[in-house]
């Protein structure tokens, strides 16, 4: 059975104090927590593998080469590639989703169309804006509706003979909607077009399948699924990545060196120059590890009844305003009537609820739904009711601070 009060156990941080209140952590879309077997996962490889990979033949080079293989073993059956050569370790989703965009250059053209959606992060926002502008490129946008969803008829307007890369949030960190990316990247194939997908907030939260959604591209980070900052995981199709250039060169990507000319190495070690973040990968691996004891579809059941939990509470209080769907992800953005969205957070805060203020890195969706920011709860594995009880707790007192 999901047992919330034994996972939180195993999370030290939850122990802590903040203002003088327990800590009720609702701020898991920036980043999620870390349990006793993630740390001790990273401490150890210090204490006994300690060395660089894929450089010597000594003992402790190839235990740690090991322990990092092993982890693009674990990253590629977690999201269901078809081998570690479909992984490539990045620092976070924002540079795999940069890893693509430079990559794929090459294969653009002026007058060629690139499509996102409006509830993009700026990480699947701001790399292909830049690359249009460079390159004459066309930026289109898939438009959502009033209730936070992609439109059918704007997926099939934007998507056209002319596109040439599809990129779309698996699930929105501001609105929390679902896409479906299955049938968007059916489209976009159906066009010759690439699918690209931000999967930051979906894998942590559901069972991903990469063959049976068929995207060419996802991108996640450790830190957003139980593991440490620092590591990101790109999953492409294994002929893409063959096809693919370098984008970062230097050590450890290269097959031969001359004085006029270098070959690489095959994927996805051509993709990660240079020493890569080794212990990140042992935590990694451990948070994979973690989520898959529980079972991700245990996780996303759980989820959901929290989903429900929340809405109702929510939608319940006066003065609240809530954005995106009903049918939606653990993510819930708000605002409380008169008062700023940084306002929200610093009372909330007072009373131990951490929960995050602002534009989420989302500022043009933002501007569509005419404000500025939004007050954001989201939650994880370790969340219950009783979280959800003190964020509801800490919003009546922003309404009597403000009233």
């Amino acid at each position: 059975m999901f047992n919330v009060e034994r996972i939180k156990k195993d999370f030290p941080i939850l122990k802590k104090k903040v203002r003088g209140k327990k800590l009720v952590y609702l701020d898991n879309a920036a980043t999620t927590q870390k349990p006793f077997q993630v740390i001790e996962a990273m401490n150890s490889y210090y204490r006994e593998h300690n060395a660089n990979v894929h450089r010597a033949i000594h003992q402790l080079s190839e235990e740690a080469t090991q322990l990092y293989e092993k982890a693009h073993e674990d990253a590629a059956n977690f999201v269901g590639a078809a081998g570690m050569e479909e992984i490539v370790f990045t620092k976070n989703t924002t540079e795999s989703l940069n890893l693509v965009a430079y990559s794929l250059v090459p294969t653009l053209k002026r007058g060629d169309e690139i499509v996102l959606t409006q509830m993009e992060h700026h990480s699947n926002f701001v790399p292909w804006q830049q690359l249009a502008k460079r390159h004459g490129i066309t930026l289109k946008f898939i438009e959502i509706n009033n209730n936070g969803k992609l439109s059918d008829k704007s997926i099939e307007k934007n998507i056209t003979k002319k596109t040439k890369i599809v990129a779309v949030a698996h699930v929105s960190n501001s609105l929390g909607t679902i896409n479906d990316v299955r049938k968007i990247a059916k489209i976009a194939h159906e066009n010759n077009a690439l699918c690209v997908v931000d999967g930051a907030q979906s894998v942590p939260h559901m069972k991903v399948d990469v063959k049976k959604l068929d995207v060419d591209f996802l991108a996640f980070s450790g830190h957003k699924m139980l593991g440490p900052t620092g590591i990101g995981v790109l999953y492409g199709k294994k002929e893409l990545l063959e096809e693919m250039g370098p984008f970062l060169f230097g050590g450890g990507m290269i097959k031969e060196v001359g004085w006029k000319d270098t070959t690489f190495i095959d994927a996805p070690w051509k993709f990660e120059a240079g020493t890569p973040n080794i212990a990140e990968a042992a935590g990694l691996s451990a948070a994979i590890r973690y989520l898959e004891k529980i079972g991700m579809e245990n996780i996303e059941k759980q989820e959901k009844k929290l989903v429900d939990y929340t809405l109702k509470k929510l939608s319940g209080m006066k003065g609240v305003v809530g954005y995106g769907p009903k049918k939606k992800a653990g993510v819930f953005s708000f605002n409380v009537d008169g008062v700023h969205a940084h306002d929200v957070s610093a009372i909330l805060d007072s009373e131990g609820v951490a929960i995050r203020g602002g534009h989420h890195c989302t500022m043009p969706l933002m501007s569509l739904l005419g404000v500025s920011g939004t007050s954001r709860a989201s939650i994880s594995v370790y969340n219950d009711e009783k979280d959800i009880d003190a964020l509801c707790g800490g919003i009546e007192k922003v309404k009597k601070v403000f009233g």
